[in-house]
């Protein structure tokens, strides 16, 4: 069978009108003579709203009724697509995880797709029939509904292209690909007609919001192609592939940015072993999330400036932490909200010298400070005052020539 896997997110599905729209896309498949499976989300605003339901009931909501709750809205808009393609002569219905079942594993909100039963599918799509199903959820070993984080129907569409051997997967979205860096900000940002999981992975932790990290690391590790596209306008989106694909001669694939930092710095810390892991302990069991780390040994060897950056959400959480932790001793504590961190992502860096000269030296020409520089194989974050954020994309955009 020339099977498509087709996820349609929040905005594509996010009314009646665009709920008919897409459902000529569907088809639009059918008449390709591909057997269609559909990762449908929920209907956008409709989580939130769930959310903020479940809180105004309890401040401290059962995590297994929470799932419960959140996955229904993806219930809701399964059976508006399978309604509207039924009504237009096709054969649909709606799939939910326990249905067919894809079994998950791990915690509730934050499960992980383990096994996908094939059999009730294949024959419902042998029989001429649309599949359309709930994305975002499954059914654990104790046949308990789990979701798997927000953003997660991507991660549904993954491993329905790879458990079904999936000729393509195709993301439909809001936007049309992914771009040299937000368009919003840069006008002149280029569409990217290829790009590698890697470089992917990077953007999309850096702030590029086309879909969720762990989504193109699943993606990544189970070899899944994948195509991101608009449901709003036809034309050729962004695809995700191996970098073995991609034939380019561009160092440096895109620029992307946070707004959501704050940087923290212990000062004049008393340096000993095993000091940067108490700091840190508290914070990793309270799931805050540390970044970048820059760490200055003074004169004498006994104490050591330590500055690492966090979501600006986690800072009163985190300044309390800090200050209660009896493990560690501090002079003070200086905190900034009023910092981005900026990245050049590209796995040409990797052959190419001179990158970091480049973007060092591009900065200084428009006067950029810079306060914590942070690299890997094919990234280089800097982080910056958050007033200097829009001239130095714009400058690094310009300087390794994206939009050419």
């Amino acid at each position: 069978m020339k099977i498509v896997v087709l996820k349609f997110g929040g905005t594509s599905v996010g009314s009646t009108d665009r709920i008919k729209k897409v459902s000529k896309i569907i088809i639009s498949y059918i008449k390709k003579k591909y057997k269609v499976i559909i990762a449908a989300s929920a209907m956008s605003g409709v989580t939130n709203d769930l959310v903020k339901k479940s809180r105004e009931i309890s401040n401290d909501f059962k995590s297994d009724e929470y799932d419960v709750l959140l996955s229904s809205g993806e219930q809701m808009s399964c059976a508006l697509i399978a309604g509207r393609l039924n009504y237009l002569g096709y054969k649909s219905r709606s799939w939910l995880g326990w249905q067919i079942p894809i079994v998950t594993e791990g915690d509730f909100s934050a499960a992980r797709i383990k096994n996908i039963h094939k059999k009730n599918i294949i024959n419902y799509l042998k029989s001429g029939g649309i599949p359309v199903v709930a994305g975002f959820q499954g059914v654990n070993s104790d046949y308990r509904i789990t979701t798997i984080g927000r953003g997660g129907t991507d991660a549904s569409a993954i491993m329905l292209a790879k458990f079904f051997k999936a000729k393509k997967c195709i993301i439909y979205t809001d936007v049309d690909g992914v771009y040299t860096t937000d368009p919003n900000t840069i006008k002149k940002a280029k569409k990217i007609k290829v790009i590698s999981y890697e470089e992917m992975l990077e953007m999309a932790s850096l702030g590029a919001k086309v879909m969720q990290p762990h989504s193109i690391q699943d993606a990544r590790l189970n070899r899944v192609d994948i195509d991101v596209r608009s449901s709003f306008k036809r034309s050729k989106g962004t695809l995700i592939t191996k970098r073995k694909n991609i034939s380019t001669n561009k160092i440096i694939r895109g620029v992307s940015f946070t707004k959501n930092d704050a940087k923290v710095t212990l000062v004049g810390v008393k340096d000993k072993p095993g000091v940067a892991a108490s700091i840190f302990e508290p914070l990793y069991k309270n799931s805050i999330n540390v970044d970048m780390v820059v760490q200055n040994i003074s004169s004498n060897g006994k104490e050591t400036d330590l500055t690492f950056t966090i979501n600006s959400e986690d800072l009163f959480k985190t300044e309390k932490l800090v200050k209660n932790n009896k493990k560690i001793n501090f002079r003070k504590i200086v905190v900034d909200k009023k910092v981005s961190k900026l990245s050049i992502i590209g796995v040409g860096m990797i052959t190419t010298p001179g990158v970091t000269y480049r973007m060092f030296n591009a900065l200084a020409k428009k006067n950029i400070n810079i306060i914590v520089i942070s690299t890997s194989e094919i990234k280089i974050s800097v982080l910056l005052n958050k007033k200097d954020l829009k001239k130095a994309v714009d400058a690094l955009h310009k300087e390794f020539k994206l939009e050419k």
